[in-house]
This record gives structure tokens, sequence and C-alpha cells, in this order.
């Protein structure tokens, strides 16, 4: 008998949503599972250490999005979240994974500086979420998880903030922020 797959959802203002997913993912690779990790946001364009080592010991990643919102136009991030989208779908529909990561998926659902759901239809998501292969994992990361992701959720953890040396004027560090 197959074990049902779980929704996990790591969603909030702290720091740590990715790189729990990044856990997992090790976590599950190295349990034998097929993993693929899908991030809306981050460019191919900019290099990442989750992405050097996941090569190195090949897990799955595609990066997907164009970068922060205000870098590019709306119409440059609306055709990366519909390419995103398509992608996805894909991916939850295919038999061949045992776990799919959509990181930053909540920010690109939750953007309200120009229409989304067109091109990533709440509802689609909700819809490939339910339908994916009974055995198949999903994380869903990002901020400002929607109340439709949680209810679909088996777990959802809120990460929140206490303290962070961004607050000190301290800006990303290489191996920790990417």
């Amino acid at each position: 008998m197959t074990q049902k797959g779980m929704t996990l959802v790591y969603t909030g203002d702290g720091k740590g949503k990715t790189t729990a997913a990044l856990g997992l993912a090790i976590r599950a690779a190295g349990r034998g599972k097929k993993v693929v990790m899908l991030q809306f946001i981050k460019s191919p364009s900019r290099t990442y250490g989750e992405k050097l080592m996941f090569d190195k010991i090949g897990i799955e990643m595609i990066q997907t999005g164009v970068g922060f919102t205000w870098t590019k136009t709306p119409e440059e991030h609306r055709t990366a979240l519909k390419a995103a989208w398509q992608l996805a779908r894909e991916k939850l529909s295919s038999e061949q994974y045992d776990m799919v990561i959509l990181d930053e998926i909540n920010n690109a659902l939750a953007i309200d500086k120009f229409p989304v759901d067109d091109v990533l239809p709440l509802p689609e998501v909700i819809a490939a979420l339910k339908n994916r292969p009974e055995g198949m994992h999903v994380v869903l990361t990002g901020r400002s998880a929607g109340q439709e992701i949680k209810d679909q959720a088996d777990l959802v953890t809120e990460m929140k903030p206490v303290k962070h040396y961004y607050d000190e004027g301290i800006g990303a560090i290489k191996g920790i922020e990417f």
C-alpha cells in the first residue's frame, strides 16, 4: 500500500522557510527518493549555494523566476510565473517524483503589485495538490501562505522572527542567505 503523500507548508516572516525545504530534500534524497525543487522567484541568472550543492549531489533544482518583484517589469514576472506554474503542474502530475518542492510559491501567489491570478491561478494550485500522485510529498514555502493553502496542508509551520542581523544593517551573507 502506498503511503499518503504529505503537504507541508513553511510560511511566515522569519528566516528558514527555504532552508527547511532544502533539509527535507536532502533527507528524502538520502532515503533514495526522487526530489525536484522549483524556485518561483529566484532567477537562474544568479548563483545560489543550494543550486551548486544540489547539482553536485544530484537533486534536481530549477530556478524559474526573474528575481525580486521590483527588479523587473510586471510582464517579465508574469511570463516567468506562467512558465513556472506550467512546469510545476507537469512535475505535480508526474509519477517520477516522490517529493516536489515549490519554493516561494506562497510569495508568488500573494503578489498584489500586479495581477497574477490568471498566470498562477490559486484554484489550479489547490486542484494540483489534491490530484497529485497518492504517495507524492509536496512542500510549499514562502511568506503569506493563504488560508486555502494552509487548509490543504498536513503540516503548517510559521517562521516567526525574534532577532535578525538585518535589523542591525547587516545584509545577505553568502552561505547563509544565498
